[in-house]
């Protein structure tokens, strides 16, 4: 399990390096002018979503660990993949989905972990979480140096990252898949599935999909009172309502002792399919929609 878990570490180097050398300067400075858009993404993911996961935890329905992940969960940037793939399925703009997944990528870096650690603490019973000077030098030495490394080096890499998209996907989720494995391995070693029952994993199955119902009703109630154009009210329903399995697996490896991981990252894993297949099905219709 040792090698897994520095193959796992060396993976989450990779996948942030990747991340950071996909993000365009153009992007940055396109997402600068549709502002409003942007803000409305970044409060359904970093407001809506952590005041809603809040008040869920404090209702006595989940196990006191479960409720740390669902919290953990909401406190995610966006997708970044398959929010820009829904939005083109959907005839959304996909220009400003670029932009928004982006930047809800880059800032979660930084305030995913801030958020953690100044809202964890409150999920009675289940695992604190706080920025240790180890969890800081974690951030910065696994997320955000390869981050801004990747980004620093696309002028040179960025041709054939483009070039390559299929390998690049492929590594991505490779990655992913590898720090999934290292995390579950060591949670199932630990006994996870003699503390998670099935009545539990319907519950939470329950919780996530009434989550998701939440604030994709939200982000589309909110692109209409900002009277956004309807490929805008596209971006951010996609945007504003999908959580990163990619960016919480690794961040959760960083903040969490290797033991609670597994436990964390079940409602983010449980989560993340709901919001394809929803995500799926909304974006068909919406696709084959005329527009008014």
């Amino acid at each position: 399990m040792q090698a897994f878990g520095v193959a796992a570490d060396a993976g989450i180097v990779l996948l942030f390096f990747l991340h950071g050398a996909k993000l365009s300067r153009e992007a940055i400075f396109e997402g600068l002018r549709n502002w409003k858009l942007h803000l409305a993404v970044f409060a359904a993911t970093y407001a809506l979503f952590p005041l809603l996961g809040l008040a869920i935890t404090a209702l006595p329905i989940l196990d006191a660990s479960m409720a740390a992940g669902l919290l953990f969960l909401t406190l995610l940037p966006s997708t970044v993949q398959s929010s820009i793939a829904f939005t083109s399925i959907a005839r959304g703009n996909v220009a400003a989905a670029v932009c928004s997944a982006s930047f809800s990528n880059l800032i979660g870096i930084v305030l995913t972990p801030a958020l953690v650690a100044l809202l964890m603490h409150s999920a009675s019973g289940g695992p604190q979480a706080g920025v240790s000077l180890a969890s800081i030098e974690a951030i910065l030495l696994q997320l955000l140096l390869p981050f801004v490394v990747g980004h620093l080096l696309r002028p040179v890499i960025g041709g054939w990252v483009s070039r390559h998209k299929k390998l690049v996907t492929l590594v991505d989720r490779g990655s992913i898949l590898l720090v999934v494995y290292t995390a579950f391995g060591a949670a199932v070693v630990e006994g996870l599935w003699r503390r998670v029952s099935a009545p539990d994993l319907i519950v939470l199955l329950l919780v996530c999909t009434v989550l998701l119902a939440i604030v994709l009703a939200a982000t589309w109630g909110a692109g209409k009172a900002l009277r956004l154009s309807r490929a805008d009210m596209i971006v951010l329903l996609f945007c504003g309502s999908k959580k990163s399995l990619a960016s919480g697996v690794p961040m959760a490896g960083v903040l969490f002792p290797a033991a609670q991981v597994g436990l964390i990252i079940l409602p983010v894993m449980l989560f993340h399919q709901i919001q394809l297949i929803a995500c799926a099905v909304i974006a068909r219709r919406l696709g084959e929609t005329p527009e008014a």
